[in-house]
C-alpha cells in the first residue's frame, strides 16, 4: 500500500501538469488500486469501525486473472466497482479519494453508467464533480432499464432530478449499490432485482451470464469474455469470503469461542432453502428463528474486568445478536410476502424471518419483496435526494401491491422491470449482511448512510420501539458481522 499512497501524492502534484500525464494517471492509478488490493486482498482493511477481511479457500488468485484485467474499451476492470478494502463493493469515501487523485478520470468515471446522466459534461474538474454526484456522494452506479413489452403496467410520469434526456419509459434511470462480490456461494438471487438469475440453472450460469453482461455494459466491451476469462473470475469470486474480523470496541471477533471472521464463515453449511419460515426446509426440518447464533459465547464475558471495555463491547455484541434473533416485529404490508397463500396480514417475526440464512442474513430462497425503500414519499429515516420518481399506472384488472391502488410512485420499480407484473414493483432482494461495516452506505440505493438509520428505518416502518440500548446493541451487533 506505500507504493501506491506514494503514487497517488506524486499524481497529486502532477495533476495540473502536460495533458499526457493528464490522461495516463486515471489508468495508471487503477492499475495500482486493482494490483495492489489483488495481491494482498487477503489482509486486514481498516474500516470504520475495526477491520475487515477476507478468506479465500484457494490461495491468491493469479497476478493475470481476468477479474483485475480490462477486458472492454473504458480502461475498467470487475476491480474497479468491486474493492477488497470495501469488502468487495465501493464506497463513496473511497470513490471521492480517487476523484481527488485522479481528477475524476479514473476508469470507475465513466458516462454509460458512473454518470447522473450518459449525457453529461464532463469536459470539466468541476463538470465532473457534479455529473459523478450520485456516484461520489452514494456510491450509486446508474442502471437503465425500459418497460418491457406486455407489462401490466406504464410509466406516466418521470421526475427527474437531473433531467436527464436519456431518462425515459425505454429506459428508466436506476441508480444502485454495486453488489458484493464475495459471499456468492450463500446466493439464492443475482442481481437486486434478480435479473440474472435464471429458472432451472445453477448458479454459475447465473454468474457466468452476469460476468458476461458486466463486461458488455459497465466495462463496454465490443465483444464478450472468452469462457476462460469468465471462469477465471467466477473461481476468484466464489472462492472469498468476506466478514468484520476487529470492532474498535469489542476487538478480535473470532476470540473466547466466538465465529465472527470470515475463516468460520468459509466452513458455514448452506443450501437453497435452508431454514426457510416459508417452507423451504427438507420436509421435517422447522425453521429456527435463531439463525445467527456467532457471537453466543461473548455474553458471558460482561463481568470480567482488565480488558479495556473489550468485554463490555462483547456482551453488547450477543446482546445485539439475541434482539436480531428474537426480538417481536409485525410484519405487515410486505408485498412478496404477506400476500403470499397462507401468511396472515400481520406475520409475527423478528430480523430472521427475512434474513433467515444461518450465520450468513440473506433469504436463503429467491424471494423479492416490497419493505417501503423504494417507496415514494419514503419514512424520514431514508436519504432519497438525487433519485428519480416514477409515476406508474397499473392496468385494469392487474395485482398491485400491498396497500396501493393502480397508480404507484416508487424510486425504483426494480423486479417488475424484469417480469412486467405491476404486483413487483419495487421488489428487491435481500442481500447477505456479511461485512456490513466497511461497506456503507445501505439498501439498494444508498438511502441508509449508516447501520443507525439502517435500524432507524425499521423501526419507524415496522412502527417498533426500541430502547436506545437496543439500538446501541443492535448495531454493535451489525457492523460486527
Amino acid at each position: 500500500m506505500q507504493f501506491y499512497k506514494q503514487a497517488v501524492e506524486k499524481m497529486r502534484r502532477q495533476r495540473r501538469g502536460a495533458l499526457l500525464v493528464a490522461v495516463l494517471c486515471p489508468v495508471f492509478l487503477t492499475v495500482l488500486i486493482s494490483a495492489d488490493t489483488h495481491l494482498q486482498n487477503l489482509r486486514a482493511f481498516n474500516d470504520p469501525t475495526g477491520k475487515v477481511r477476507t478468506f479465500s479457500t484457494t490461495g491468491e488468485a493469479q497476478v493475470n486473472n481476468a477479474f483485475f484485467q480490462s477486458l472492454g474499451t473504458n480502461g475498467r476492470s470487475c476491480a474497479s466497482c468491486h474493492q477488497a478494502s470495501d469488502a468487495w463493493t465501493v464506497t463513496p469515501e473511497h470513490i471521492r479519494a480517487r476523484f481527488d487523485a485522479s481528477g475524476g478520470l479514473d476508469p470507475i468515471f465513466r458516462t454509460n453508467d458512473g454518470a447522473n446522466c450518459p449525457s453529461a459534461d464532463v469536459s470539466t474538474l468541476k463538470a465532473r464533480r457534479e455529473s459523478y454526484s450520485m456516484l461520489l456522494n452514494k456510491g450509486l452506479i446508474r442502471i437503465s432499464i425500459g418497460v418491457p413489452s406486455g407489462a401490466e403496467f406504464a410509466v406516466t410520469g418521470i421526475d427527474d432530478p437531473h433531467n436527464c434526456a436519456e431518462t425515459t419509459p425505454a429506459g428508466l434511470a436506476l441508480f444502485r449499490r454495486p453488489l458484493p462480490s464475495t459471499n456468492l456461494p450463500f446466493l439464492s438471487t443475482v442481481m437486486w432485482d434478480g435479473r440474472e438469475s435464471f429458472k432451472g440453472q445453477t448458479l454459475n450460469f447465473d454468474l457466468s451470464d452476469q460476468a458476461v453482461q458486466a463486461t458488455l455494459g459497465h466495462a463496454q466491451a465490443t465483444q464478450a469474455p472468452t469462457s476462460q476469462q469468465v471462469a477465471e473470475i467466477l473461481s476468484f469470486e466464489l472462492s472469498n469470503f468476506t466478514a468484520q474480523i476487529v470492532d474498535d470496541a469489542a476487538g478480535e471477533l473470532n476470540a473466547h469461542g466466538a465465529s465472527g471472521g470470515p475463516e468460520a464463515l468459509a466452513t458455514q453449511p448452506f443450501f437453497v432453502g435452508i431454514n426457510d419460515p416459508l417452507g423451504g426446509t427438507p420436509p421435517g426440518v422447522d425453521f429456527n428463528p435463531v439463525a445467527m447464533t456467532l457471537f453466543a459465547q461473548f455474553a458471558a464475558r460482561n463481568g470480567e474486568r482488565g480488558d479495556d471495555g473489550e468485554n463490555a463491547a462483547r456482551a453488547a455484541v450477543a446482546r445485539g445478536e439475541t434482539l436480531f434473533n428474537t426480538f417481536p416485529i409485525p410484519i405487515s404490508g410486505v408485498t412478496g410476502l404477506n400476500d403470499l397463500p397462507g401468511v396472515p396480514e400481520t406475520l409475527p417475526g423478528t430480523c430472521t424471518t427475512c434474513h433467515n440464512t444461518p450465520n450468513v442474513g440473506n433469504h436463503s430462497v429467491s424471494l423479492a419483496i416490497n419493505i417501503g425503500v423504494t417507496d415514494f414519499p419514503t419514512v424520514p429515516a431514508l436519504d432519497i435526494s438525487g433519485l428519480p420518481v416514477y409515476t406508474i399506472n397499473c392496468a385494469t384488472g392487474a395485482k398491485t401491491p400491498i396497500n396501493h391502488n393502480s397508480t404507484i410512485q416508487t424510486t425504483d420499480p426494480a423486479r417488475a422491470l424484469i417480469t412486467g407484473k405491476c404486483a413487483d414493483v419495487g421488489k428487491t432482494k435481500g442481500p447477505i449482511l456479511r461485512g456490513l461495516a466497511a461497506r456503507a452506505p445501505y439498501f439498494h440505493n444508498g438511502s441508509a448512510a449508516t447501520l443507525r438509520d439502517v435500524i432507524n428505518f425499521y423501526e419507524q416502518r415496522f412502527q417498533l420501539t426500541f430502547t436506545e440500548q437496543q439500538r446501541s446493541d443492535l448495531e454493535a451487533f451489525l457492523r460486527s458481522l
